[in-house]
């Protein structure tokens, strides 16, 4: 098999395993150039070694470390926390946590009209009827705008647009149905508008409060806690200990930590523990 030349630590690159975990390329300096997960850390690193466009990356590391996990789930999790905590030149996401913005439907005399709601205002996680999950208000105004092109919604009556109902410039170019001057009944209007943000709905955290996601390799047992979304550190069965990641109160929320484990806990694909305080 021909490789890239490179000046990696060859006894780094033979010492890596063939399990789930994280991987970091490390050059000169301290901090990393790279995170990674897999669940097959060795397979993982030996692609990165053959992709070309990874050249300059290669070309700056000198040792491949590692820090396996009991599966998927931890991997997942550990890497997310440690690009947050160490911003590798490399790694183009999960660099801070951001300050986030949702959709939620207020009800008025005339209708529905939807407001974009920062996490600083309501408690993401636990509070229902939110949708979607945005980095800004611009973003989330994007979406809105993209769904009410979509959809033939009207821009005026979403409150997007501050025209009079006579000037909706979507009546004009028949992306608007007419709600804004009574050609279509409100009320299918504002149907049309949350069966579209239905797809993006936020789930509520379906526990009453921290619960342990438990994963196994052989007799190796880790515990991820979480608590509204949020990972707050593992116990790890090896070591009896448990991997801190800082202070969290009951309102925090991680995106990442969302997107990780929403579905396999939702599916019921993750065994689950309660916390015994």
């Amino acid at each position: 098999m021909s490789m890239p030349e490179h000046q990696i630590d060859a006894q780094s690159l033979e010492a890596l395993p063939r399990t789930p975990g994280v991987y970091i390329f490390q050059g000169e300096g301290t901090l990393p150039l790279y995170i990674g997960k897999s669940i097959n850390i060795r397979s993982r690193v030996l692609t990165h070694l053959r992709t070309p466009e990874e050249a300059r990356m290669l070309a700056q590391t000198r040792r491949i470390d590692f820090v396996e996990t009991a599966g998927e789930i931890g991997a997942l999790l550990l890497e997310s926390q440690m690009i947050k905590a160490q911003s590798p030149l490399f790694n183009q996401r999960l660099r801070r946590v951001r300050s986030l913005c949702s959709i939620r439907l207020r009800p008025t005399d005339s209708g529905t009209v939807p407001d974009i709601v920062d996490s600083k205002a309501v408690n993401l996680g636990a509070t229902h009827g939110l949708y979607g999950l945005f980095s800004s208000r611009h973003a989330a105004q994007a979406q809105l705008k993209a769904l009410a092109q979509e959809r033939r919604l009207c821009l005026s009556v979403l409150g997007l647009e501050k025209t009079s109902a006579r000037d909706c410039f979507g009546l004009q170019i028949k992306t608007c149905l007419g709600a804004c001057v009574g050609q279509e009944d409100r009320a299918s209007h504002d149907e049309r508008l949350r069966l579209a943000l239905l797809e993006s709905q936020v789930e509520v955290w379906p526990f009453a409060g921290a619960v342990d996601l438990v994963e196994a390799n052989g007799d190796w047992v880790q515990k991820h806690r979480i608590n509204n979304w949020c990972y707050l550190g593992t116990r790890c069965s090896q070591t009896n200990n448990t991997q801190a990641l800082g202070v969290h109160t009951p309102h925090d929320f991680d995106l990442d930590s969302y997107k990780i484990l929403v579905r396999p806990i939702l599916l019921g694909t993750v065994k689950v523990e309660a916390v015994l305080e």
